[in-house]
C-alpha cells in the first residue's frame, strides 16, 4: 500500500477509523516511509493502564465502534483478576479501579485476552519467519524480531493499538531488510581456567543482556561466543537488553534466524563497535543488578518476562518437594496456567507455597502486597526496574539461588 492511498482515507470511516489512520499516517511521516506493509497480528501495551489517558483513549474507541483488523492480543495488565489482593484496591483506587476498566473494553472490542508479556509462547501469539507484526512490550517486540525472526518495530501505546485497526504499518526500521543489519559486535569470551560453574552460570543470559543494551542503546547487535541458547535464556537476553537499552533486535550466531554465520548476521558489514565481555564485565554486570546480597527476604519475584511451562517444570524440580518460608510469586500466562494445572503442577506448587499469579508482573506498581524490604529475583529486567519502580532492595541470583534463599528465608547465593 502507497502511504498516499491511506492518506486519501483520512476523512473516511468512524471516528476511532480516522484517528488510528492519522497516527499511521503521521508515524509513516516521521520516520520517512513511503510505504506501508499490512501485518498479520498485533501484541498491544495500550492496555495497561498507564494513567487517564489510557483509559479515556480507550473509551473513545468504544463509542466510536472500533474494529481490528488483524488479530490482537493483550498485554501484561496492571492487575491479576484472579488474584485481587495482589494490588487491593485500596492501596491505589484510580489505578487499580481504572486498569480492571481497560481490560474489559479492550476485551470488547475484540481483541484476545492473553494477559500476557510473552505471547510467543503460546502459538496464537507466536508470528511465522518473515511475518510483519505490530508489537510494543519491549521483551515482546525483541523476541518476535530476533528468535523468530518476524518483524516488527517498537509501537508504542496509541500507535500499537492503531495499526492493529489500520492493519498496517510504515515500511522502515526493523521491517526493511537494510534495518536489520548488525552494527555491534559482542564477543562472549570467558576465560579457559574459568570453573564450568562460570560457564553453565545459569543467569549468563541475563547478564550478557544487560551488558549489551547499555552499551547498544538502540541499534542492532551481534552475539558471538553462546552457541547453545534455548528460547527461556533467549528470552532472558531480550528482556536484559530492551530494559537497560532499547534493543529491539538481536542476533546471535548459530543460533537466531538471520544469524547462521557473523556475515549474514551483519549483512556483509564490518560492526561498527566491537566489544569483548569477559568475566570481569560479566561480575560487573551482576554487582550492579543487586543492592543486597545477604539478609532476610520478603519475597522472591519470579516470571519477568512471563514463566514458561519449561521453567515451571524446572522450578519444581529445584524445590524438591520442600516449602518456601518466604512467599515466591511467580507471574505468567493464563495459557500457561492452564498446561500446568492440567499436569497437576499447580497443585503442587501450591503445596509448596508458591503463588502462581496471572495477567501482570510483580515489578509494577502500586507495589504488590508482601513485596517490601529485600526481596530476590533471577531476572535481570526485574531487578533492573524494581528499586526505582517498588522502592525495594534487591538480590539477584540464579533460579537455583532463588529457591534456595526462599526455603532458608534469606539470601543464599
Amino acid at each position: 500500500m502507497q502511504l498516499s492511498e491511506l492518506r486519501e482515507r483520512l476523512g473516511q470511516g468512524d471516528r476511532a477509523q480516522q484517528l488510528a489512520t492519522r497516527l499511521v499516517v503521521s508515524a509513516a511521516e516521521i520516520s520517512g516511509a513511503t510505504e506501508l506493509v499490512p501485518i498479520e497480528m498485533a501484541h498491544i501495551s495500550a492496555c495497561h493502564y498507564s494513567g487517564r489517558a489510557s483509559l479515556d483513549f480507550a473509551e473513545f474507541l468504544l463509542r466510536n465502534s472500533a474494529r481490528f483488523a488483524v488479530p490482537t492480543h493483550t498485554n501484561a495488565s496492571l492487575i491479576a483478576c484472579a488474584t485481587p489482593t495482589l494490588r487491593p484496591e485500596s492501596t491505589d483506587p484510580e489505578s487499580v479501579a481504572g486498569a480492571r476498566r481497560l481490560m474489559e473494553i479492550y476485551e470488547q472490542l475484540g481483541a484476545t485476552p492473553m494477559w500476557t508479556c510473552a505471547p510467543y509462547q503460546q502459538t496464537d501469539g507466536r508470528p511465522d519467519f518473515g511475518q510483519h507484526v505490530a508489537a510494543s512490550e519491549s521483551n515482546a517486540v525483541s523476541f518476535f524480531n530476533s528468535v523468530l525472526g518476524a518483524r516488527t518495530n517498537k509501537y508504542g501505546d496509541f500507535l500499537d493499538v492503531s495499526a492493529a485497526i489500520v492493519g498496517a504499518v510504515p515500511l522502515a526500521g526493523l521491517h526493511t531488510d537494510d534495518g536489520r543489519g548488525a552494527t555491534h559486535l559482542f564477543r562472549v569470551q570467558l576465560p579457559d581456567s574459568a570453573s564450568d560453574a562460570e560457564h553453565e552460570d545459569a543467569s549468563l543470559a541475563h547478564l550478557v543482556g544487560i551488558i549489551v543494551g547499555r552499551l547498544t542503546g538502540t541499534h542492532v547487535p551481534v552475539i558471538d561466543g553462546m552457541s547453545s541458547l534455548d528460547e527461556d535464556q533467549l528470552k532472558a537476553v531480550a528482556a536484559a537488553a530492551a530494559s537497560s537499552g532499547s534493543v529491539a533486535m538481536f542476533h546471535v550466531v548459530g543460533v537466531t534466524p538471520e544469524a547462521p554465520t557473523l556475515e549474514a548476521a551483519t549483512g556483509g558489514r564490518i560492526p561498527a563497535q566491537q566489544t569483548v565481555i569477559d568475566a570481569g564485565m560479566l561480575a560487573d554486570a551482576r554487582a550492579a543488578l543487586q543492592t543486597r546480597s545477604s539478609g532476610r527476604l520478603s519475597a522472591v519475584c519470579l516470571g519477568t518476562p512471563h514463566f514458561s511451562v519449561g521453567e515451571f517444570g524446572e522450578l519444581l524440580r529445584l524445590l524438591d518437594g520442600r516449602s518456601t518460608r518466604v512467599q515466591m510469586l511467580v507471574t505468567t500466562s493464563r495459557a500457561a496456567v492452564a498446561e500446568i494445572d492440567a499436569l497437576g503442577w499447580a497443585q503442587q506448587l501450591d503445596d509448596a507455597g508458591v503463588r502462581v499469579i496471572c495477567d501482570t508482573c510483580t515489578y509494577y506498581p502500586p507495589t504488590p502486597t508482601g513485596v517490601s524490604g529485600l526481596v530476590m529475583t533471577n531476572s535481570a529486567k526485574w531487578a533492573y526496574y524494581a528499586p526505582g519502580t517498588l522502592g525495594v532492595e534487591v538480590a539477584f541470583g540464579s533460579l537455583r539461588a532463588c529457591v534456595e534463599s526462599a526455603v532458608c528465608g534469606e539470601v543464599v547465593l
